[in-house]
Order: structure tokens, then C-alpha cells, then sequence
């Protein structure tokens, strides 16, 4: 294709902008300025230059201020929250390296770069010239046409005529009127109330634009769609609302421009200008890319392919030619098993039948020995038709002593799966060697950490999506269910994007050697002893549960009526609308918050505050905790017992908080309420084997202590030291009395005071908490400083080095980033130093639990001790035990976990034992 042939390229780069900013993971440079929207909108360029070579690529941005729209509806995208001050800083740089890149860029103020875009298709389909316009914007749809051609490249798929039909189910024309008659929330177009999607195409199908709608309102009742019946109304009654809707979001087709489509042309890029920027923001493979060879460093240890450093910034940078092998006949597994067998590293992925790791069976396996070449071996597609495969047991046969060889070089993406799959199968997965998931996760434990975000994030590359090979919602097939053309590359493309990835990340993991004793030492370790603990499960009494929510549905309706007769009237008690009424219109109490359209609030912060001095809302709030609990756990948990082991099989997951803490699911086990009765009776169900008894081994107060240390105030690290009860200590210290006349009120308030300060609580937090006044909660804070001088230097100095490095540490290594710490905005700003003085002592809470984990799973196993660990939750460990062998345990286990790390105050470990886990709580 010639370059008069090729079309011309029109970037929406305000979509690209925010795209990019939400859906990659939050990145900074050393020096903490942030870069992820820069290195987002930049990969899409160079994969969009790549795709039209022979184009010329313009790029489109919104200007400043305000449009014409705003002054048509002064409420336009009034909903929209102000640009993050870390996304707006970025927007210079994006310009310039575009400019850099010899792209023209193109802002007119007043406009939207929609409506600049509108005008040159316009201009494009006037002179029969092709246009691809490169959006994400459904908007963008109206200005399709037999030239004009929408693409996505999050998405990698087209949209023509044909295609915005198939997509919204009416042809381009009608666009506008569908949007206007929807109105939109972003937006903040106000359409027609009562109209969605299925109700606008109802009425555009049937009668066709807006303007023939209102010309034949008398015909909308005899349409399909529901509501139909009344919708001629409500339509006569929002017309002049409709009209504007249109108006808001028609793009304007008629922007006075100074150039013609001949004067918008590409220029060679200014390589030293690009070097500059790459190298200021760290995008080391571009560096190379740009002209300047730049190598990451590689240490003796480094697990890249031979040769793979001197390729490394085109397999980052670019999409590269593939090679992916469908692997059906046992001549080409073994000469695969061979390279496998030889390779200093592979990438090794299952594909399955079910995201339950319990109940999932493996239906083929892919791996990858160098970028760009890899293979599927499929063995279980059972759809009408498929190809003769390989049995599934001669595979794993066959892959067996490679899976099971703890010295095999495997890197994968979440590899804790695959290695509970294969578990189904018999193979005891222990070529924990790299996974990319938690190797982006301890680069950055901010945002998202599966494969696609990380392969736009760090490769450029989108991959192909699951729900374009298996389809959505309930017709969603199953992988074995899906066709070998479609399957192999999908399959074969994971493990390809596993190994680049790595190849990526373990350069930077390399070059922090901190983080990367994080990754070797914490994570990677941990995750073969989450796999035993998902293993293992935890034993449920169903019956305890049952008699629990029979219970809990008593005592929900007697709830519900002892509401409506505070309420004077039934009414739905899970209706915000219907409980402002009665709160606000018809039994007064005063309205403390309102929402975002201006209604008063029922949240539940405000339900809080309001069911101190008022009976309802505090009913209110109990009716919601015991629906919760019954819903989530004791109507929930019974039906989660696998049948194959009578046990909960939890997940947990390791690349979630951005602190470093675990979560689980399915059930989520560490939110199981403990403050109150019912919540503590739900533990009760978690019971031991005969024969066996729970062990919880729990860390005492371990974020004070651990504030201790990192504050270094001698005053706290005495108490704890000497070993006094550190609240009483505290009491003592802020009130001024001997440490054997402090009363329990002033224990509870120095409690609150050691808590709250540690998670950043100001004085109106803990006038709430003690409700007490603002001043007087002041002054206990000023009192606490005052005593506690070693604890206000370290908050103070967090917050200053947190500002000039962009994140704060853990003493295991840990990094936390904080975008928002020199966010303009006061309290996005105030939120992060929170965050900053909080982050090192959760983290650091995280680090010790994980290593204990480690250190106490090698234990058991070397000593072949007749217990395992069932459960981890917060900063407790779970464990069953043998009867007789309850004490010893008890007391080794607790040493051990008081080895973990080594702190100037001790690590106090207190152990309890029962027959469930409440009891040993």
C-alpha cells in the first residue's frame, strides 16, 4: 500500500489519555514522578505507527478550559471527578514526546477533540479518502460511514458500518439518537428518565429516529419492549430534555480549522529528544529503540534466554513475529519435551476446565523456551468435531519429572493454580521458580497484576481475550468446549507474553536488589505454602451453620418488625430512597451527609453516627450485619464444602493489597466479624478432626510494636520491653497517673489513641471514636506527642521522605508507591501521608506473617510434625494439631513465629487451642 493509499490515521488521544491512566497499573521512576499513563499512551502509538506504516498518524487532544457544550448545558460532565493531579502531570510530556515522535498534534480550544475529529472525517469522506479514526469512545460510532472505520487498539478489533450494526444493533445514523436517548452518566447527558438500552433500541428499531419518534408517539404502545404502555408519556413529558441530549452529543462536524488534510504529515522522529525523555522516565528499552543501545544490567544470575539481552528492547517494545506449534502426535511433544528438557528457562501455563482450583481438570498445557515461539499440547477439547489428541495422562507423564523437579527453570503467571490443577492429576508442582504475577506485584504493588494489563503495561501488546475465543455471560464456554483454531493460539500466546514479560520484569527486579529479596526470599517461597494451605481446606460443621441462620432469619424478621413500628409503616429496609424518606421527611432526623445528586445520605458512616442518639438507624445497621452475615457465611459456606474432601478449600491470593497483606476468597476468610456474638459463633463452625484440636497462633499488638522500633522512642520501647500492658503504659504516660491507678475508660481511650495514630487519625476521628469533643481529643493527641516524642519525629520525617522519594518501605523491603503524595488536592494529599505513616507497619506486619509462614511450613515438614496449617488470617495462624501433641506445638510454634524478624521491642506470640476455632481464639 502506497502512502496516498493508506488511509489516514486519527488518534483520540483524550481517550487514549484516560484508557491508559485507568487500566495499567500505577508506575513511577526513581524519582517518584509518575509515568504510567506516559509509557501507556506512547506503547499504543508505536503498536498503532506499526499497524499503518504507510499512514500518517495525527494525534487529537482535548484543550483546555471550556467547549460550546458548556455553554449550551451548564451541567455538562459536572459528574466528572477533577484529573488527578498525578494523570495531569503526565499530559506535557505525552505531547512532547508525540511531537518528538514526528506526529502532528492538534488542540482548538472550545471544542472537544471529538468534534476536531468529526470535522476532518467530514473533510476525509468529502474528498472519498479513507479515514481510521483510533478510539475508545462509544460516541465515535456516528462518524462511521463507508470511509470512516473506527479501531481499538486496547481490544485489537475494527468497527465498519456492518460492524457499529452488529455492535448496538442500528446502523451509524442512529447513534445520536441513541445516546440521546439514554443520556449519559459520564457525561452527564440527561436522555430521557426511564430509558435504557433495551428500551432505546425498542424505539429506534421500531420507529426509527428521534424525530420520527415524536411524530408517531401514538405508535411507541404497540412496541415490544417493556414498559412500552407508558413510555409514550414519558417521552411527550422529557421532549425539550431529549432535544437537548441530542444537541450534547452530536459531534460537531463544522470546527473552523487552519490547515487542510495535505498539511498534516509525519516527520522523521528527533531520536536525541526521545533518548532524552526515555531515559528520564526510565523506559530503558525504548532508550535502545530510539537510537542509543542501552542495556539493562545483568547480573551472573540473570534467567534470560542466551542471546535474549541484545534482543530485549524489540521483544519489550514491539509486537514481534510469532511462532505458535499445536502439538497433536508424540513425535512433535518430544522434540518440544527435548527443548523443555535443555532450555535455561521456559514459560510453562495450563489451560482447564474450571477457575475452581479444586474441581478444574487440565485440558492441555502451552509453554514457550524463547520469545516469539511457542506450543500448545491440547489433550481434553471435547466439542463435536475435534481433532484425534493425545491422552491426557501420557502428557503429564511425560512432563511429570520436569513439573515435580524443584531445580526445573519455570517461570509462569500465577503459578499457585497451576500447581493446585495439577494437583487434581496426581503431580506435586515444585518448579516455583518465577512468576511474572508476583514479579510485578513487588515491582509495584499498586493496580492490576494479571497477564493483559501487564502485557499493554510492559509490552505493548494486547492480548487475545478470553471472551473473544468463549463468548460472555451465561453461554460462556468452557475451555475444553472451545475450538483447537481458536484455543492453540490463545493457549500458546500465554505462555509467549509469560516469558517476555519476565524478560522484562526480572531486569528491573535485578537492578533493585531490595525488591528483589523481596521477591526471592517472601514471595515466591510463600507461594508453595499457600498451595498446602489451599490444600488442605478446613472442616465445616454445616449443621452448626444451619441452626445459625435459621436463627439469624428469626431474628432478621423480628428486626424488620420492630422497624416498621418505629417507621409507623412497612417499608423496604435495603431501600436508601425509601429509609431518606422516613429518616429525613417523616421522623426528622437531621441530615449529616448528602450524595453526590444531593439527596441525604444513608450510608453507613452516617447510619453510625445517627444510631447514637436515634433507635431506627441503629436497628437499621443490625438488620444490615446480620443479613450480611447470613448471606455470606452462614447461608454460603455449608453449599462451599468440596465434595471430594468434606472441607472449604479458600483461595488466597498474594498480588491484591498494596501493602503486602493476603487476601482470600471464595470464602473470604478475613472478614469474618469477631467483635460480636454471631460473628464469633460462625467460627465455631470451623471445627477440628477427632482426635485433633485447632491451634491459633496469634501476634500480640505487633503494628504498635513494630511503630516502636521504626520510631525508636524510648519511652514505647520500654514499655514493651519490660513487658507492660503497652495501653495501660500509655494511659499512664497521656493522663498523668501511676500505672496501677489507671481506670478502664483511660485504657479504652489511650487503645483508641495507639490505634488511631497509627493509621493517621486526626483529632475529629478520635473525637468520633471517644465522643468526646474535637478540642479535648486534641489535647490528648498533643499529650501523646508530648510523652511520645520518638513517635511524632518518625510521622513527621514519613512524611517528608514519602514526598521526595514517591513511596515508603518496609523493614523487609517492601515498597509502597504513593501517587498522590504531592497531590494538590489537600485531601487526596492528606490521604497518601496517612497511607505513608500507616503503609511501613502493615507492611512490615505482612512481611513477618509471610516468613513466618515459610520458616513454620519447612518445619513441619522437616520434623514431620502431626499437624498442618489450615488457615492464615491477619496476623494469625491456624492450625490442626494431634491431641496429645497440643502443648509441645504450641509452645514451638510460637517461638518460631517469634523468630520472624528481629525488632528492637520482642515479638510476642500468644496461642490458644479448642475444639473449634473460636475456642482457640
Amino acid at each position: 500500500m502506497t502512502a496516498a493509499a493508506a488511509p489516514l490515521v486519527l488518534v483520540d488521544g483524550s481517550s487514549y489519555l484516560f484508557r491508559a491512566y485507568h487500566a495499567l497499573p500505577p508506575l513511577n521512576n526513581s524519582k517518584g514522578q509518575p509515568t504510567g499513563a506516559i509509557k501507556g499512551v506512547i506503547n499504543m502509538m508505536r503498536r498503532l505507527i506499526k499497524d499503518y506504516p504507510q499512514s500518517t498518524v495525527v494525534v487529537i487532544f482535548d484543550a483546555k478550559g471550556k467547549t460550546f457544550r458548556d455553554d449550551i448545558y451548564s451541567e455538562y460532565k459536572a459528574n466528572r471527578p477533577p484529573m488527578p493531579d498525578d494523570l495531569r502531570s503526565q499530559i506535557q510530556p505525552i505531547h512532547d514526546i508525540i511531537r518528538a515522535m514526528g506526529l502532528p498534534l492538534v488542540c482548538i480550544e472550545g471544542v472537544e477533540a471529538d468534534d476536531v475529529i468529526g470535522t476532518l472525517g467530514r473533510i476525509a469522506t468529502e474528498q472519498s479518502r479513507d479515514l481510521v479514526i483510533s478510539t475508545g469512545d462509544k460516541d465515535m460510532a456516528q462518524l462511521v460511514n463507508q470511509h470512516v472505520t473506527l479501531v481499538n487498539t486496547m481490544t485489537d478489533t475494527k468497527m465498519d458500518v456492518e460492524g457499529v450494526k452488529e455492535k448496538f444493533g442500528i446502523p451509524p445514523e442512529l447513534i445520536i439518537d441513541f445516546l440521546a436517548l439514554m443520556g449519559d452518566k459520564v457525561d452527564n447527558i440527561p436522555g430521557v428518565p426511564g430509558v435504557g438500552e433495551k428500551t432505546a433500541l425498542g424505539l429506534l428499531q421500531g420507529l426509527g429516529s428521534i424525530k420520527e419518534i415524536y411524530q408517531r408517539l401514538d405508535e411507541v404502545a404497540t412496541l415490544s419492549f417493556r414498559g412500552a404502555k407508558t413510555m409514550a408519556k414519558k417521552l411527550e413529558a422529557n421532549k425539550e430534555q431529549a432535544e437537548l441530549s441530542y444537541l450534547l452529543a452530536t459531534i460537531k462536524l463544522d470546527v473552523e480549522l487552519d490547515f487542510t488534510l495535505d498539511e498534516l504529515t509525519n516527520t522523521a522522529p528527533d531520536e536525541d529528544t526521545l533518548n532524552t525523555f526515555f531515559t528520564e522516565f526510565e523506559f530503558k528499552s525504548w532508550v535502545k529503540a530510539a537510537g542509543t543501545p542501552s542495556k539493562a544490567p545483568k547480573s551472573e544470575a540473570s534467567t534470560a534466554p542466551q542471546g535474549a539481552d541484545e534482543a530485549l528492547s524489540e521483544v519489550l517494545a514491539e509486537d514481534m513475529p510469532t511462532h505458535y506449534d499445536t502439538i497433536l502426535d508424540e513425535a512433535s511433544f518430544n522434540t518440544w519435551l527435548q527443548k523443555l528438557k535443555t532450555a535455561k528457562l521456559f514459560a510453562f501455563d495450563t489451560e482447564t476446565t474450571s477457575l475452581d482450583y479444586m474441581q478444574a481438570q487440565v485440558v492441555g498445557v502451552s509453554f514457550a523456551v524463547e520469545p516469539g515461539s511457542a506450543a500448545y499440547v491440547p489433550f481434553g477439547h471435547d466439542y463435536l468435531g475435534a481433532p484425534a489428541q493425545l491422552t491426557r495422562d501420557w502428557v503429564l507423564a511425560q512432563l511429570k519429572p520436569l513439573l515435580e523437579d524443584a531445580n526445573t527453570p519455570i517461570v509462569g503467571q500465577n503459578l499457585k493454580y497451576d500447581a493446585n490443577v495439577l494437583s487434581n492429576h496426581g503431580i506435586d508442582f515444585k518448579a516455583f521458580k518465577y512468576d511474572t504475577m508476583l514479579e510485578s506485584y513487588v515491582t509495584n504493588s499498586l493496580g492490576r497484576h494479571d497477564m493483559d494489563t501487564l502485557a499493554l503495561a510492559h509490552l505493548g501488546h494486547a492480548n487475545i481475550s478470553f471472551e473473544d475465543i468463549a463468548g460472555k455471560g451465561a453461554k460462556q464456554l468452557t475451555f475444553n468446549q472451545i475450538e483447537l483454531e481458536k484455543a492453540a493460539p490463545y493457549a500458546a500466546e500465554d505462555a509467549d507474553i509469560t516469558l517476555r514479560l519476565h524478560l522484562a520484569l526480572w531486569s528491573k527486579l535485578e537492578a533493585q536488589p531490595e525488591l528483589l529479596s523481596v521477591f526471592n526470599n517472601i514471595e515466591m517461597p510463600l507461594v508453595n505454602v499457600l498451595h498446602s494451605i489451599e490444600r488442605n481446606g478446613v472442616l465445616l460443621d454445616a449443621n452448626v451453620l444451619n441452626i445459625h441462620s435459621q436463627e439469624l432469619t428469626q431474628r432478621l424478621a423480628e428486626l424488620q418488625k420492630e422497624a416498621f413500628n418505629l417507621a409507623g409503616r412497612e417499608f423496604n429496609l435495603a431501600s436508601p430512597k425509601q429509609l431518606g424518606e422516613i429518616f429525613f421527611n417523616e421522623l426528622g432526623l437531621p441530615v449529616l451527609k448528602k450524595t453526590k445528586g444531593g439527596a441525604p445520605s444513608t450510608a453507613e458512616e452516617v447510619l453510625q453516627e445517627l444510631a447514637l442518639d436515634y433507635p431506627l438507624p441503629k436497628l437499621i445497621l443490625e438488620h444490615r450485619g446480620l443479613a450480611k452475615l447470613k448471606s455470606t457465611y452462614t447461608d454460603k459456606l455449608p453449599q462451599m464444602i468440596a465434595p471430594a474432601t468434606g472441607r472449604v478449600h479458600t483461595s488466597y491470593h498474594q498480588a491484591v493489597t498494596a501493602t503486602g497483606r493476603l487476601s482470600s476468597n471464595n470464602p473470604n476468610l478475613q472478614n469474618i466479624p469477631i467483635k460480636n456474638t454471631e460473628g464469633r459463633r460462625i467460627r465455631k463452625a470451623f471445627i477440628a478432626p477427632a482426635g485433633y484440636k485447632i491451634v491459633a497462633a496469634d501476634y500480640s499488638q505487633i503494628e504498635l510494636r513494630i511503630m516502636a522500633h521504626l520510631s525508636g522512642d524510648k519511652t514505647l520501647l520500654a514499655a514493651f520491653n519490660d513487658g507492660k500492658d503497652v495501653h495501660s503504659a500509655t494511659a499512664a504516660e497521656v493522663f498523668g497517673v501511676a500505672l496501677g491507678d489507671v481506670q478502664p475508660e483511660q485504657r479504652r481511650s489511650a487503645k483508641a489513641i495507639n490505634f488511631g495514630l497509627i493509621y493517621g487519625m486526626s483529632a475529629f476521628g478520635l473525637a468520633k471514636q471517644l465522643h468526646i469533643g474535637r478540642a479535648e481529643a486534641q489535647k490528648y493527641i498533643d499529650l501523646y506527642f508530648e510523652r511520645y516524642p520518638g513517635v511524632k519525629n518518625y510521622m513527621d520525617n514519613t512524611r517528608v521522605d514519602a514526598a521526595e522519594k514517591g513511596y515508603v518501605q518496609t523493614l523487609g523491603g517492601r515498597r509502597l508507591y504513593l501517587p498522590e503524595i504531592n497531590d494538590r488536592n489537600g485531601m487526596r494529599r492528606q490521604a497518601a501521608q496517612r497511607t505513608a505513616i500507616n503503609a511501613p507497619m502493615q507492611g512490615t506486619a505482612a512481611d513477618i506473617i509471610k516468613i513466618a509462614m515459610i520458616t513454620v511450613n519447612n518445619w513441619l515438614a522437616e520434623t514431620n510434625q502431626p499437624a498442618k496449617m489450615i488457615m492464615q488470617v491477619h496476623d494469625e495462624l491456624v492450625f490442626e494439631v494431634k491431641e496429645d501433641a497440643v502443648e509441645t506445638f504450641k509452645a514451638d510454634v510460637c517461638d518460631l513465629m517469634g523468630q520472624a524478624m528481629t525488632l528492637d521491642v520482642p515479638l510476642l506470640v500468644e496461642a490458644g487451642m479448642g475444639d473449634n476455632w473460636d475456642e482457640a481464639h
